[in-house]
């Protein structure tokens, strides 16, 4: 049973976490956490409830979308750097997370984050392994376009 005290301790819980993901959600690349030969099957998501449709009126089908934008393009080993973006057709709240290709394999690292209300994220990143950095933000069955990082 859900008491409100309870549901007050986990708001407080969830804003906590997601302020210490905001202030500390890096990504290690060379300790990666999970390697998944399914690219997008990687995330540990659960699927989200389908809404009971509506009778009176036509439900409209959206589909999900992601977008990323990293703040640079070429980094230091393990400088920080932020990846920023939308989603749509996804539900407020729903936790994103850092992908990178390595050796043709999508593997899944420890960054993520959770969108805000109308979407977005910023999540930052340190990536330690150098050279050209294929990358893609993924929540469930929905991954962003790849994007590069270079790592000098």
């Amino acid at each position: 049973m859900v008491t409100k005290r309870n549901s007050l301790r986990l708001a407080a819980v969830a804003a906590l976490g997601a302020l210490f993901l905001g202030t500390a959600g890096t990504a290690m690349a060379a300790a990666p956490a999970a390697t998944d030969p399914d690219p997008v099957a990687a995330t540990a998501t659960a699927p989200a409830p389908a809404p009971a449709p509506v009778a009176s009126a036509p439900v409209a089908s959206v589909s999900a979308g992601i977008t990323a934008k990293p703040s640079v393009t070429s980094v230091q080993a393990w400088q920080l750097f932020r990846v920023t973006g939308t989603t749509t057709g996804l539900e407020a709240g729903s936790t994103v997370t850092l992908q990178q290709k390595q050796h043709g394999t999508w593997v899944t690292l420890p960054a993520s984050v959770h969108t805000t209300r109308n979407g977005s994220y910023s999540l930052g990143v340190k990536l330690g392994i150098k050279g050209l950095n294929e990358l893609r933000i993924v929540s469930g069955n929905t991954a962003s376009p790849v994007f590069t990082v270079t790592v000098r």
